[in-house]
C-alpha cells in the first residue's frame, strides 16, 4: 500500500513482537506451543445446540447494537448472584465479538487526544496501539517477576500524570497468567477512587 493512504498515528505503532515470534516459531520443528490461549475443551453441547436451533429457526439477522436483550438479561442476573451488583441490561451492558473489540470501544468513548492510560505490563498485544488509535498515550508500567507479575498501587502511582485518565487491568494475566490478590485490588480501587480514573478490566 503506497506510504500516503497509511494514517501517521498507524505508522508510529510498532509490530507486535509476540506476533514476530510466533512466525519464527512456524518455522522450526519440535517445538511445543504454550502460546495462544485457545480452550482445550471442546464447547459445551448445551451451548452448541442453541446455535443449532438458532440456525434452524433462521435466527440469523442483525440483533439490537447493544446485543440479543435476552443475552444482555442473563448477563445482568449473573452479575447479580455472582457479585451482587446492579447493571440494567437496557443501557448498561453491551455485548461485543470479544474483549479487543470491548476494550477498543471502550478506549474512542473515554479518551480525548493526549489522554494517558495506564498499563500494566507485560500486557495484551492490542491494548497500546488501542489507545494510540484513539488518539492517547499509553503509559507502560513494568511489572517483575519477584513480584509474581502483579502490579502495585505504588507502582500505578508512580506513573499518574493530570493526563491520566484510565488504568487497564488484566488479571488473570495475558500472557503472564498472574492473578492480583485481594488485597491488591483493594489498594489499587482506593487508588482509582482518589485520582478519579476509570479501569478498563479484562478479566478473561
Amino acid at each position: 500500500m503506497p506510504d500516503k493512504f497509511v494514517a501517521e498515528v498507524v505508522k508510529n505503532i510498532p509490530p507486535s513482537g509476540i506476533r514476530k515470534f510466533f512466525d519464527l516459531v512456524l518455522e522450526m520443528e519440535g517445538v511445543i506451543s504454550l502460546g495462544v490461549g485457545e480452550p482445550d475443551f471442546v464447547t459445551p453441547w448445551h451451548i452448541r445446540e442453541a446455535c443449532i436451533y438458532s440456525l434452524d429457526k433462521g435466527f440469523t439477522s442483525y440483533t439490537s447494537n447493544l446485543g440479543l436483550l435476552e443475552l444482555r438479561e442473563l448477563i445482568s442476573k449473573s452479575y447479580k448472584k455472582d457479585y451482587n451488583v446492579d447493571y440494567n441490561p437496557q443501557n448498561q451492558i453491551l455485548v461485543t465479538t470479544g474483549v479487543s473489540e470491548a476494550a477498543d470501544l471502550a478506549f474512542r468513548a473515554i479518551i480525548n487526544p493526549g489522554d494517558e492510560v495506564i498499563v500494566p505490563e507485560p500486557s495484551y498485544v492490542s491494548y497500546k496501539p488501542s489507545v494510540s488509535l484513539a488518539g492517547g498515550i499509553p503509559v507502560p508500567v513494568r511489572t517483575n517477576r519477584e513480584n509474581e507479575f502483579r502490579v502495585t498501587a505504588e507502582e500505578i502511582e508512580m506513573s499518574i500524570t493530570e493526563k491520566t485518565k484510565a488504568l487497564v487491568l488484566s488479571y488473570p494475566n495475558n500472557p503472564t497468567g498472574a492473578v492480583l490478590r485481594r488485597k491488591d485490588l483493594e489498594e489499587i480501587a482506593v487508588l482509582v477512587n482518589e485520582y478519579d480514573l476509570a479501569v478498563i478490566s479484562d478479566e478473561v
